[in-house]
């Protein structure tokens, strides 16, 4: 795959290694700490789509024993960042802006989140990005829309 993003170069080229989505994925998380929480693996990075998936343990459950919603959120951020930086025209810049989370169904699985944007939508002003995360049996846990900014690069100072 031809590309001049960062994000898509870095992900191809670690997934030459052994445990490269692992790699990767660490590299990822790093540049948010509390996305380490969860372990997760990016399993799919294109642009306007990504998926990544993390495992129920004790540290993402609740008192229930479910996945806990905050964790599912740090999912559904992550998911819609990579998004975000494996898509965004390089002339562009974006920040969140707000989040929209509905709980669907008990998360007491493993959990798999799904992050989608139109490919036209990348211009300045708010866009929406679609997430969803979904338990082991393909029931969807948690539904929502993370709107970021776009807007344009700040030009170069000349020296």
């Amino acid at each position: 795959m031809m590309t001049d993003n960062y994000l898509l170069k870095l992900y191809h080229k670690t997934l030459k290694y052994p445990f490269g989505r692992a790699l990767f994925s660490r590299m990822f998380a790093a540049k948010a700490p509390y996305f380490k929480t969860i372990k997760p693996t990016i399993e799919v990075l294109e642009p306007n789509h990504c998926v990544l998936t993390f495992k129920k343990r004790k540290a993402v459950a609740n008192h229930i024993g479910t996945v806990h919603a905050i964790a599912l959120c740090n999912g559904l951020e992550m998911a819609m960042g990579a998004l975000a930086e494996a898509s965004i025209p390089k002339h562009l810049r974006w920040i969140p802006k707000g989040m929209q989370v509905n709980y669907t169904a008990k998360a007491d699985s493993d959990i798999r989140i799904v992050a989608k944007s139109d490919p036209a939508a990348w211009q300045v002003g708010d866009l929406p990005v679609s997430v969803q995360g979904f338990r082991a049996d393909g029931t969807m846990v948690i539904d929502g829309t993370i709107t970021i900014y776009v807007s344009e690069k700040p030009a170069k100072k000349q020296a």
